[in-house]
């Protein structure tokens, strides 16, 4: 029996249309949104609630302290795990999120090279001594192929790219074509971009509603600030900067709306590529239905 794979942009409708999948098929979700493993992020993220779970039993949420840094090696472990147990109790894993790199971990087969805690120390301290255009020229040095596929701003890729080098001795700049790791459905969810546009500022303000600000100065006090990934994150981001007085509350806000618009524009870049995927209307009314009709096609 395959699994399903629903992917999307954010604030497309996945986390809805995912439990009212399971609950038809008979399935349980694994997630694929990388900042949903993070413990407490869950207004930032708009994590399921119990009630939006509906009893569909929902794995690989809160693995992560705020403070440690994202591993997708370690989460494609605990992924794995989830849908193969699922399988094993004949039910049908449904994974669901809309972080690309995730969701291909989990499905296809891609191996992660390992890190190790002195090189990277290393490393980190270079770079803040040097900065990041001295290490992407060294990068540049060392692999030209890598160094043309990173950013010369971007110091944390230039650091892991340069720790994989020491490593293994080359680095895989880009994604080689996917081969599947499972037999697998794939969904894909969205809609037109105004509608994703409005869609995206009125969860950005259920967001502020619900308490984003009260949950940030939490997970600050937990080591957020200091958190290479979590810190990173849409919606906590800002608040961190509003939270330090370099911006105003509004400005948090708004910048967390553009932010969220373009990284949806990324997404769906990501997305695209995969000529696997079987793209829905989110705004479609009979929505579930044309998905169980492409589930029950193609299984």
């Amino acid at each position: 029996m395959p699994i399903v794979v629903l992917v999307g942009p954010t604030a497309a409708g996945k986390t809805g249309l995912s439990v009212q999948l399971a609950e038809s098929l008979g399935g349980e979700v694994v997630n694929a949104d990388s900042m949903q493993l993070y413990q407490g992020m869950d207004i930032g993220t708009a994590k399921v609630t119990a009630s939006e779970k509906r009893g569909v039993p929902h794995h690989v949420f809160d693995i992560w302290e705020v403070s440690e840094t994202a591993d997708v090696a370690r989460y494609q472990a605990a992924a794995r795990r989830a849908v193969d147990d699922i399988r094993a109790r004949g039910k049908r894993p449904i994974v669901v999120g809309g972080s690309g790199l995730y969701v291909q971990a989990v499905t296809d087969e891609m191996n992660f090279p390992g890190t190790d805690p002195a090189i990277r120390r290393r490393l980190e301290s270079e770079l803040a001594h040097e900065g990041p255009g001295v290490m992407w020229r060294r990068l540049q040095e060392k692999d030209k192929a890598a160094a043309e596929a990173i950013l010369p701003s971007n110091g944390r890729r230039i650091v892991r790219a340069l720790e994989v080098i020491e490593i293994t001795g080359r680095f895989q700049a880009r994604l080689p074509e996917p081969v599947a790791h499972y037999d697998a459905i794939r969904i894909g969810i969205d809609m037109d971009t105004p509608a994703l546009d409005e869609r995206v500022e009125r969860r950005v303000e259920r967001m502020w509603q619900r308490g984003l600000i009260d949950e940030t100065r939490t997970l600050e006090a937990a080591g957020l600030r200091d958190g290479r990934t979590a810190s990173r994150a849409l919606g906590y981001q800002q608040v961190l900067r509003y939270l330090a007085g370099e911006w105003s509350e509004t400005e948090a806000f708004e910048r967390t709306v553009s932010g969220t618009r373009r990284f949806v524009r990324r997404q769906r870049s990501w997305f695209k590529r995969d000529r696997r995927l079987h793209w829905l209307d989110a705004a479609d009314p009979d929505l579930l239905a044309r998905a169980e009709a492409e589930i029950e096609r193609a299984s």
